[in-house]
C-alpha cells in the first residue's frame, strides 16, 4: 500500500533541519504520537544524519483483528537517514518504519525542500503488512497511525520553529 504525506515546517531547510536532528525535539514527537516509553538516537556525520527513534505505543485505538496479532502495545521503530544539503538546503533521504513482533514495515524516501518561506517534508512509502490472508486489511489499519503520526510532527515542529 502506498503511503504519502507532507509536513509544513515554517522555517528554511537549515533550521527545518536542525529541529529535525534535535533529540529534544524528536523525543517530543515521540510523546505527542502516544508513546508511553522513548529511545532517540541522532548521529550526524558526513553532513547528513540517521535519527532513529523507538516507542511504545498503546493499540487501544487499533481495530480488535489488528490487536489479536500485536497485543496491547506496540513497538515502533523508525530510522530516517538524511544526506547531505543541497545548495539551497534541500536534502534527500531514506525512511522505513518497523512495527517490532509484527510483519508490518513502511520502506520509503522522504524529501526536505524550499517552498517560498516554509520548507516541505515529502514522505513517500510502501506499507506492507506480511499477514496471510487479512494483510491489506492490517495495511489499511495502520496507515492512518502513519499518517497521524505525521500531523504530529508538523505540529510539534511548528510550535519548536516559532518559539
Amino acid at each position: 500500500m502506498k503511503v504519502t504525506a507532507q509536513i509544513h515546517f515554517p522555517a528554511d531547510p537549515a533550521a527545518t533541519f536542525a529541529v529535525l536532528v534535535d533529540k529534544g525535539f524528536q523525543e517530543e514527537v515521540c510523546r505527542a504520537t502516544g508513546s508511553v516509553a522513548t529511545d532517540v538516537s541522532v548521529d550526524q556525520s558526513g553532513g547528513g544524519a540517521t535519527i532513529r527513534t523507538s516507542r511504545e505505543l498503546p493499540t487501544q485505538d487499533f481495530p480488535d483483528f489488528v490487536k489479536k496479532f500485536v497485543g496491547d502495545t506496540v513497538h515502533v521503530v523508525r530510522v530516517d537517514t538524511w544526506g547531505p544539503a543541497a545548495a539551497d538546503g534541500a536534502r534527500d533521504g531514506t525512511i522505513t518504519v518497523e512495527i517490532k513482533g509484527a510483519p508490518v514495515r513502511l520502506s520509503g524516501t522522504i524529501t526536505l525542500r524550499p517552498q517560498g518561506a516554509v520548507t516541505v517534508e515529502d514522505v513517500e512509502g510502501d506499507l506492507k503488512a506480511s499477514v496471510p490472508l487479512v494483510g491489506g486489511k492490517v495495511e489499511k489499519a495502520v496507515a492512518p497511525s502513519i499518517r497521524g503520526a505525521v500531523a504530529q510532527e508538523e505540529e510539534v515542529g511548528a510550535r519548536w520553529l516559532t518559539r
